[in-house]
């Protein structure tokens, strides 16, 4: 059978359809390889966008592969990044989140209607970029013997999306601005203990994703900016609303302030970081 992701008349579709096309694809090779194609064609000027085309939601959002089994984050395996079985473990979850973040990031260039045709091409270009994580890390996990969906993980990502499907709003401010935000501070220390353990290998994949993931914050922190600023919102008060409202996981340091700075974040909202700092150091 034809792919319908693949073919020609397909990606000179609307760009938000060919969006939803990518997203239902279940097999994570076949979606990554998609993304991109779909990203090339966007680039080279062969896709319409209509931001206000009706488009229902079909069942099975997202397309994802039988394995890996979800499960409760406390679930989750645990292993020193000293040994072969721990780096594999640790690549296995990078390799979730990075399949998360294309739908994620295909999510948002569906199903919010009525935005500026450069919002559809933002996030077009992050789900290519995680696309690219994905395959980075497929690679490396399989030098390891080892393929995507041989342990466990969890949902936490997509259930954020879920929370968020009614508010574009709610959506930026929650998933690239908190959820992918979280990945800037996470990466240096990671990055730390696989250079220790003498992995540079998964270092490197690592230092390519932290730095696209600037990119993608940044982008996340524009378009919660432009929204609020259309809707007469003052951010700062805006996330702490909308924090609350979706239940957003509390924010915990050690915080990465170069790489939040140069992903957008003012500087009372780091202010408010080191304030977060500070209070969680005098609870120990």
């Amino acid at each position: 059978m034809t792919d319908p992701i693949a073919t020609p008349a397909s990606l000179r579709s609307s760009v938000r359809r060919a969006a939803l096309a990518a997203l239902i694809e279940p097999d994570p090779p076949a979606k990554a390889s998609a993304v991109r194609a779909l990203y090339a064609c966007w680039l080279a000027g062969e896709l319409d966008c209509d931001p206000d085309e009706p488009i229902d939601e079909p069942d099975g959002l997202p397309g994802r592969p039988l394995r890996p089994e979800l499960v409760a984050p406390r679930r989750l395996l645990h292993r020193s990044m000293q040994s072969e079985a721990g780096r594999a473990v640790l690549l296995h979850a990078l390799a979730h989140i990075e399949f998360n973040a294309i739908n994620l990031a295909l999510d948002a260039v569906w199903r919010f209607a009525g935005m500026p045709e450069a919002f559809y091409g933002d996030w077009l270009r992050v789900a290519a970029e995680e696309a690219h994580h994905f395959t980075l890390l497929a690679a490396r996990l399989d030098q390891f013997g080892h393929a995507y969906g041989d342990f466990p993980a969890h949902d936490g990502l997509w259930d954020m999306c879920e929370r968020t499907r009614g508010d574009v709003l709610a959506r930026m401010a929650l998933v690239p601005r908190t959820l992918e935000a979280r990945g800037l501070d996470a990466s240096p220390p990671i990055r730390a203990r696989l250079v220790q353990a003498g992995d540079t290998a998964s270092a490197a994949i690592l230092d390519v994703i932290l730095r696209d993931e600037v990119g993608h914050v940044r982008i996340g922190n524009h378009w919660f900016r432009h929204l609020c600023d259309g809707r007469g919102l003052d951010p700062h008060a805006a996330y702490v609303q909308l924090a609350d409202e979706h239940r957003a996981p509390r924010l915990r340091g050690p915080f990465n302030f170069d790489a939040r700075r140069d992903a957008g974040f003012d500087e009372a909202e780091l202010a408010a970081l080191v304030a977060l700092d500070a209070a969680a150091s005098g609870e120990r």
